[in-house]
């Protein structure tokens, strides 16, 4: 029943209406009902999650994340952390990429991080994710850790890759990183 209510508001009078301009309804609705006042109800099936995924660190071998420690490139997803299979920029490709467009609920934004400084990609392939509805920010690593957190902490549905940068080991508020295993 509220799935019907919320189609007949999202079709507007128009819509509502079968043959002989006759509003057409599977059941009978009251005066008290919301459709007179055009009212939504919001119900929150899921709390506000502590597990939202903060990058804490990085060094030329891998990323401390929400005090995981994740070696070599990975994919940090709104909850989730996974390994990247790329070894460097030139490996980001459309299959590298298909990973982020299969997401549901489907991501905004996308912060690659391309190492110790912002490598071209593909216009082509950017392209690819801005016609599936993506943003895509492509940064150097350092930067783009800084860039991830924001977006999170301001609850944007983000998403990042990351490749190491080779130069020192930094956290990403600029103290020391948390070590990683040797």
């Amino acid at each position: 029943m509220a799935v019907a209510l919320a189609a007949r508001r999202l079709l507007g009078p128009a819509g509502r209406r079968a043959a002989g301009g006759v509003p057409h309804r599977a059941h009978r609705l009251t005066p008290s009902d919301d459709e007179l006042y055009q009212r939504t109800r919001l119900t929150v099936l899921e709390p506000e999650s502590p597990n939202i995924m903060f990058i804490e660190g990085y060094s030329n071998r891998g990323f401390t994340i929400s005090g995981n420690v994740v070696v070599g490139p990975c994919a940090v997803l709104p909850r989730t952390i996974l390994q990247w299979n790329v070894g460097s920029y030139r490996d980001i490709s459309h299959e590298s990429l298909s990973l982020f467009r299969l997401l549901e609920p489907r991501i905004e934004i996308l912060v690659l991080g391309t190492g110790d400084r912002v490598e071209r990609l593909s216009p082509a392939m950017l392209k690819q994710m801005r016609e599936c509805g993506i943003a895509v920010e492509v940064q150097d690593t350092p930067n783009a850790c800084a860039t991830f957190n924001f977006l999170t902490s301001e609850k944007r549905m983000v998403a990042a890759g990351l490749i190491p940068p080779r130069g020192t080991s930094m956290g990403t508020s600029g103290a020391a990183a948390l070590p990683l295993p040797a």
